[in-house]
């Protein structure tokens, strides 16, 4: 529980709470503010925690759960400016693409995205092995970030081989952007079209026909982060509205004096406790070593619900300011409502937990 933290945790956490207060307390977010935040990152020890083998063992997936929520309950700008990018599917490759795409990736040297959503009723994105090159066709459909990115690791199926991650230039002749939009939240996002482009053999990462496995892992590690985050949001959503109830209206009580109100927090304060508890268990059982697979599932549906249903309530409670379109719980609001489709709609992911327990015998309670 969040209670029973190792003093390396604890350590982490307040270095996460300090440096939250020192450098994020701002809402400019230009190119420069970002750089100085991850120059300070940096310096704080806390850019390297999401590269393996950093961080003196502080980067088990209790740690980034700690660190993230920390840095989140101070709902701030620029929190994507702390942590370098993880490996992601790229994480144990080795030789040439390690040195031309992993490693620049994790130095900040070079922008990486992730192509797996096709638009509806299109043939899933193809690739032919001719000597030492692949021949790719196809589209994606929701390429986060892809518009910056340099390159794409990209779910592609290898002929005869089926499903694979490929690392796909985003420079390469035949590589057309399609489409550029931007999310409710403000992040952005690309279509992308493949037209016969060819890729070096090597850049298949792994074996061919192993891409399936590798992309779920990224999307699971990718739902626990989400839980964590919406945790640390509940947070700063709770310690506002204790504020906001504690203060008098215009009667000259406490806004909290209100049974309905007191019942509405009440209620807030119950699932974020519930969300809390599922979001540390679960970091610790990954850290075990156990499949958590349908335990991640649970925490993203549970925590990003949850976290979503706080900030409406919220925006009830404090009333008509709160809508307007610079107020922070409507700036929140509209980053954590896409939270429920992202890395699988909490829809699917309810079905996918059934289909564990009852045809496989996974998942626990």
């Amino acid at each position: 529980m969040p209670e029973s933290l190792s003093p390396e945790l604890i350590a982490l956490r307040d270095t996460c709470a300090d440096f939250a207060a020192t450098h994020l307390a701002t809402t400019d977010s230009s190119a420069e503010t970002r750089a100085g935040i991850r120059a300070a990152a940096k310096a704080a020890g806390l850019f390297t925690l999401t590269q393996p083998g950093e961080g003196a063992g502080t980067t088990s997936q209790l740690g980034l759960c700690v660190a993230r929520e920390t840095l989140a309950a101070a709902n701030p700008s620029n929190m994507d400016s702390v942590f370098s990018p993880s490996a992601g599917v790229l994480g144990g490759v080795t030789g040439t693409l390690a040195e031309t795409h992993l490693q620049p990736l994790l130095a900040g040297e070079k922008r990486a995205s992730f192509g797996f959503t096709e638009p509806d009723n299109v043939t899933p994105t193809q690739g032919v092995i001719k000597d030492d090159q692949l021949i790719v066709n196809g589209q994606k459909s929701y390429v986060t970030g892809g518009a910056d990115a340099d390159f794409i690791n990209c779910l592609v199926h290898v002929e005869g081989r089926g499903p694979s991650m490929v690392v796909i230039d985003t420079d390469l002749v035949g590589v057309e952007l399609e489409r550029k939009f931007v999310s409710l939240d403000g992040s952005h996002h690309a279509a992308f079209k493949f037209n016969n482009v060819t890729v070096p053999r090597h850049h298949i990462i792994g074996e061919p026909g192993q891409g399936l496995p590798k992309a779920m892992r990224q999307i699971g590690d990718t739902r626990l982060l989400f839980a964590a985050q919406a945790s640390g949001y509940m947070m700063w959503v709770l310690e506002l509205l204790k504020e906001y109830l504690s203060a008098t209206d215009k009667s000259g009580e406490p806004r909290g004096n209100k049974d309905v109100v007191r019942w509405h927090y009440a209620d807030l304060r119950i699932k974020a406790f519930a969300a809390r508890s599922m979001l540390y268990r679960t970091a610790r059982l990954a850290d075990q070593g156990e499949n958590i697979v349908n335990e991640a599932m649970a925490c993203k549906v549970f925590a990003t619900e949850t976290v979503g249903e706080m900030v409406d309530t919220a925006i009830q409670l404090v009333g008509g300011i709160a809508l307007v379109e610079d107020h922070p719980l409507a700036i929140l609001y509209r980053k954590v409502r896409g939270w429920r489709l992202a890395e699988g709609a909490s829809d699917v992911l309810r079905l996918n937990i059934g289909r564990g327990i009852l045809e496989l015998d996974k998942g626990r309670i």
